[in-house]
């Protein structure tokens, strides 16, 4: 298990990011737009940079659901490599086969 504080400050980032994502993609769109006036962008980049930091999408750790593991998680599954396994070996994935040798 992870520890507890490192597992609510993930899910703090992770609401930070789903509520300031459409500003941040309108501010972005912005700065990154070659056709406005130089000052119009540095503007854009101001307010961008007084967002909280937690708000960027690149600050969220993928962590495991049940037992909150930063490593060896699977994207699409969410969850870790162990308790991918465990979930396997007590029949509870359907298809996945146990296996031991």
């Amino acid at each position: 298990m992870a520890k507890i504080s490192a597992i609510n400050k993930n899910n703090n980032r992770i609401k930070l990011t789903h509520k300031f994502y459409k500003k941040r993609q309108s501010l972005k769109k912005i700065v990154m737009d070659k056709k406005l006036t130089l000052e119009e962008r540095f503007k854009a980049q101001q307010k961008l940079s007084k967002l909280p930091r937690n708000s960027a999408k690149v600050r969220v750790r993928n962590r495991c659901q049940i037992t909150g593991r930063p490593h060896g998680v699977y994207r699409k599954l969410k969850i870790s490599r162990i308790a991918l396994r465990q979930l396997g070996l007590q029949g509870k994935i359907p298809g996945m086969v146990k296996s031991s040798w």
